[in-house]
Protein backbone atom coordinates (compact mmCIF):
# COMPACT_ATOMS: atom_id res chain seq x y z
CA UNK A 1 0.00 0.00 0.00
CA UNK A 2 1.27 3.04 -0.72
CA UNK A 3 1.78 5.41 1.90
CA UNK A 4 -0.10 8.17 0.14
CA UNK A 5 -3.29 6.19 -0.13
CA UNK A 6 -6.10 8.05 0.90
CA UNK A 7 -7.65 7.34 4.53
CA UNK A 8 -11.28 6.51 3.17
CA UNK A 9 -9.38 3.91 0.85
CA UNK A 10 -7.07 2.11 3.97
CA UNK A 11 -10.76 2.27 5.69
CA UNK A 12 -12.80 0.47 2.90
CA UNK A 13 -9.60 -2.21 2.39
CA UNK A 14 -9.70 -2.95 6.45
CA UNK A 15 -13.48 -2.82 6.27
CA UNK A 16 -13.56 -5.71 3.53
CA UNK A 17 -11.04 -7.76 5.80
CA UNK A 18 -13.42 -7.04 8.88
CA UNK A 19 -16.39 -8.27 6.82
CA UNK A 20 -15.73 -11.90 7.75
CA UNK A 21 -16.84 -13.01 11.02
CA UNK A 22 -14.11 -15.18 11.63
CA UNK A 23 -11.80 -12.61 10.01
CA UNK A 24 -12.98 -10.43 12.36
CA UNK A 25 -13.05 -12.39 15.57
CA UNK A 26 -9.54 -13.33 14.75
CA UNK A 27 -8.50 -9.47 14.36
CA UNK A 28 -10.22 -9.10 18.15
CA UNK A 29 -8.61 -11.62 19.44
CA UNK A 30 -5.16 -10.23 18.65
CA UNK A 31 -5.88 -6.78 19.26
CA UNK A 32 -7.05 -7.53 22.42
CA UNK A 33 -4.30 -10.25 23.72
CA UNK A 34 -1.28 -8.72 25.88
CA UNK A 35 1.15 -9.74 23.77
CA UNK A 36 1.99 -11.67 20.14
CA UNK A 37 -0.33 -14.55 19.44
CA UNK A 38 0.92 -18.31 17.35
CA UNK A 39 -1.34 -19.24 14.88
CA UNK A 40 -2.00 -22.50 17.43
CA UNK A 41 -3.57 -20.49 19.76
CA UNK A 42 -5.98 -19.37 17.22
CA UNK A 43 -6.95 -22.13 15.73
CA UNK A 44 -8.06 -23.66 18.95
CA UNK A 45 -9.87 -19.79 19.22
CA UNK A 46 -11.49 -20.60 16.06
CA UNK A 47 -11.91 -24.08 15.60
CA UNK A 48 -10.59 -24.21 12.23
CA UNK A 49 -7.72 -26.15 10.59
CA UNK A 50 -4.39 -24.27 10.91
CA UNK A 51 -4.59 -23.57 7.00
CA UNK A 52 -7.81 -21.57 6.87
CA UNK A 53 -6.04 -19.84 9.40
CA UNK A 54 -3.19 -18.90 7.55
CA UNK A 55 -5.07 -17.77 4.99
CA UNK A 56 -7.52 -15.30 7.12
CA UNK A 57 -4.34 -13.93 8.72
CA UNK A 58 -2.82 -13.56 5.58
CA UNK A 59 -6.10 -10.92 4.35
CA UNK A 60 -6.01 -9.55 7.79
CA UNK A 61 -2.04 -8.82 6.92
CA UNK A 62 -2.24 -7.94 3.73
CA UNK A 63 -4.87 -5.22 4.94
CA UNK A 64 -2.24 -3.81 7.36
CA UNK A 65 -4.49 -4.95 10.66
CA UNK A 66 -1.86 -6.79 12.10
CA UNK A 67 1.84 -7.82 12.17
CA UNK A 68 3.60 -10.68 11.11
CA UNK A 69 6.63 -11.57 12.96
CA UNK A 70 8.79 -14.32 13.89
CA UNK A 71 9.12 -15.65 17.05
CA UNK A 72 12.88 -14.86 19.05
CA UNK A 73 13.42 -18.36 20.59
CA UNK A 74 15.85 -18.98 23.38
CA UNK A 75 15.39 -22.49 23.43
CA UNK A 76 15.39 -25.62 20.87
CA UNK A 77 12.45 -25.83 17.93
CA UNK A 78 11.54 -24.14 14.83
CA UNK A 79 10.24 -20.17 15.66
CA UNK A 80 6.69 -20.28 15.64
CA UNK A 81 4.41 -16.53 13.23
CA UNK A 82 3.34 -14.58 15.42
CA UNK A 83 0.86 -12.16 15.19
CA UNK A 84 -0.10 -8.38 16.86
CA UNK A 85 -1.94 -5.50 16.31
CA UNK A 86 -0.67 -3.68 13.68
CA UNK A 87 0.49 0.33 14.87
CA UNK A 88 -1.01 2.05 12.15
CA UNK A 89 -4.84 0.18 12.73
CA UNK A 90 -4.25 1.08 16.72
CA UNK A 91 -7.29 3.15 17.69
CA UNK A 92 -9.82 2.48 15.10
CA UNK A 93 -12.47 -0.72 14.92
CA UNK A 94 -12.80 -0.29 18.51
CA UNK A 95 -8.74 -1.05 19.17
CA UNK A 96 -6.48 0.34 21.59
CA UNK A 97 -4.94 3.53 20.25
CA UNK A 98 -1.45 5.40 20.26
CA UNK A 99 -3.22 8.98 22.05
CA UNK A 100 -3.91 6.39 25.41
CA UNK A 101 0.07 5.83 25.68
CA UNK A 102 0.50 9.84 24.48
CA UNK A 103 -2.11 10.79 27.21
CA UNK A 104 -0.34 8.40 30.27
CA UNK A 105 3.31 10.04 29.54
CA UNK A 106 2.03 13.65 29.41
CA UNK A 107 -0.48 12.69 32.32
CA UNK A 108 2.72 11.65 34.35
CA UNK A 109 4.99 14.76 33.39
CA UNK A 110 2.35 17.09 34.78
CA UNK A 111 1.67 14.58 38.02
CA UNK A 112 5.57 14.63 38.48
CA UNK A 113 6.45 18.37 37.48
CA UNK A 114 9.10 16.97 34.43
CA UNK A 115 9.34 18.39 31.17
CA UNK A 116 8.28 16.11 28.45
CA UNK A 117 11.51 14.84 27.29
CA UNK A 118 12.57 13.99 30.73
CA UNK A 119 9.69 11.97 30.88
CA UNK A 120 9.64 10.37 27.02
CA UNK A 121 13.29 9.53 27.97
CA UNK A 122 12.76 7.78 31.61
CA UNK A 123 10.06 5.52 29.51
CA UNK A 124 12.60 5.00 25.90
CA UNK A 125 15.29 4.03 28.36
CA UNK A 126 12.42 1.58 30.20
CA UNK A 127 11.49 0.07 26.48
CA UNK A 128 15.31 -0.26 25.39
CA UNK A 129 16.71 -1.88 28.27
CA UNK A 130 13.59 -4.53 27.72
CA UNK A 131 15.12 -5.11 24.38
CA UNK A 132 18.81 -4.73 24.83
CA UNK A 133 21.17 -7.70 23.52
CA UNK A 134 18.31 -9.26 21.34
CA UNK A 135 20.06 -8.11 17.75
CA UNK A 136 22.12 -5.24 16.38
CA UNK A 137 20.75 -2.02 18.36
CA UNK A 138 19.59 0.07 15.13
CA UNK A 139 17.62 -2.74 14.16
CA UNK A 140 16.10 -2.98 17.37
CA UNK A 141 15.33 0.83 17.61
CA UNK A 142 13.88 1.30 13.78
CA UNK A 143 12.13 -2.10 14.81
CA UNK A 144 10.82 -0.15 18.01
CA UNK A 145 10.09 3.13 16.25
CA UNK A 146 8.01 1.30 13.30
CA UNK A 147 5.86 -0.39 16.07
CA UNK A 148 4.63 2.90 17.81
CA UNK A 149 3.27 3.39 14.46
CA UNK A 150 6.20 6.08 12.69
CA UNK A 151 6.92 3.88 9.97
CA UNK A 152 10.74 4.72 9.38
CA UNK A 153 12.73 4.48 6.29
CA UNK A 154 16.30 3.99 7.48
CA UNK A 155 19.20 6.05 5.48
CA UNK A 156 23.11 5.66 6.07
CA UNK A 157 25.80 7.78 4.38
CA UNK A 158 29.20 8.38 5.42
CA UNK A 159 29.11 6.80 9.03
CA UNK A 160 26.00 8.78 9.38
CA UNK A 161 22.51 7.37 9.79
CA UNK A 162 19.14 8.97 9.66
CA UNK A 163 15.86 7.84 10.69
CA UNK A 164 12.73 9.06 8.38
CA UNK A 165 9.58 9.05 9.95
CA UNK A 166 7.23 9.40 7.18
CA UNK A 167 4.22 9.24 9.50
CA UNK A 168 3.14 10.46 12.68
CA UNK A 169 0.70 8.98 14.96
CA UNK A 170 -0.18 11.82 16.85
CA UNK A 171 -0.10 14.45 13.76
CA UNK A 172 -3.40 16.30 14.87
CA UNK A 173 -2.18 16.96 18.67
CA UNK A 174 1.89 17.67 17.17
CA UNK A 175 0.10 19.95 14.55
CA UNK A 176 -1.13 21.83 18.03
CA UNK A 177 1.87 22.04 20.32
CA UNK A 178 4.88 20.89 17.95
CA UNK A 179 6.95 22.04 21.14
CA UNK A 180 5.29 19.45 23.43
CA UNK A 181 5.13 16.46 21.65
CA UNK A 182 8.31 16.87 19.39
CA UNK A 183 10.37 17.33 22.89
CA UNK A 184 8.51 14.18 23.81
CA UNK A 185 9.53 12.05 20.80
CA UNK A 186 13.05 12.87 20.66
CA UNK A 187 13.25 11.90 24.96
CA UNK A 188 12.00 8.92 23.88
CA UNK A 189 14.59 8.26 21.21
CA UNK A 190 17.27 9.42 23.51
CA UNK A 191 15.90 7.08 26.22
CA UNK A 192 15.76 4.06 23.47
CA UNK A 193 19.03 4.38 22.37
CA UNK A 194 20.87 4.68 25.75
CA UNK A 195 18.53 1.73 26.96
CA UNK A 196 19.99 -0.06 24.03
CA UNK A 197 23.54 1.34 24.10
CA UNK A 198 25.49 1.56 20.78
CA UNK A 199 24.04 4.51 19.71
CA UNK A 200 23.84 8.13 20.27
CA UNK A 201 21.59 10.87 19.08
CA UNK A 202 22.59 13.60 16.90
CA UNK A 203 19.50 15.20 16.79
CA UNK A 204 15.71 15.63 15.27
CA UNK A 205 14.93 17.89 12.76
CA UNK A 206 11.28 18.37 12.69
CA UNK A 207 8.71 18.69 9.87
CA UNK A 208 5.12 19.37 9.77
CA UNK A 209 3.42 16.46 11.49
CA UNK A 210 0.64 16.03 9.00
CA UNK A 211 3.04 15.83 5.96
CA UNK A 212 5.07 13.91 8.16
CA UNK A 213 9.40 13.94 7.16
CA UNK A 214 11.08 14.40 10.37
CA UNK A 215 14.00 13.29 10.39
CA UNK A 216 15.99 11.63 13.36
CA UNK A 217 19.92 11.77 13.65
CA UNK A 218 21.64 8.68 15.02
CA UNK A 219 25.87 8.05 15.37
CA UNK A 220 26.91 4.78 15.79
CA UNK A 221 29.80 4.52 18.43
CA UNK A 222 33.12 3.04 17.54
CA UNK A 223 32.60 0.00 19.68
CA UNK A 224 29.70 -0.66 18.78
CA UNK A 225 29.92 -0.96 14.81
CA UNK A 226 28.76 -3.92 13.18
CA UNK A 227 31.29 -5.80 11.04
CA UNK A 228 31.63 -4.06 7.78
CA UNK A 229 31.02 -0.51 8.89
CA UNK A 230 33.79 1.84 9.25
CA UNK A 231 36.21 -0.27 7.70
Amino acid sequence: MSISAPVDEELQREARALGDPTRHRLFRYIAEASGPVGVAELTALVGLNHNAVRQHLAVLKEARLVVEELEVRTRPGRPRLLYRLHPEAGGRWGTPGPYAWLAALLSEAVRRRLDPRQVGRQEGHRIGAERAGAGDSLDLLEDEIGRRGFRPARVERRGKVELVFRRCPFAAVAAADPATVCQLHLGIAEGLVEGLGGLEVEGLSTRDPRKAGCRLGLRRQPDHEPAGVGS
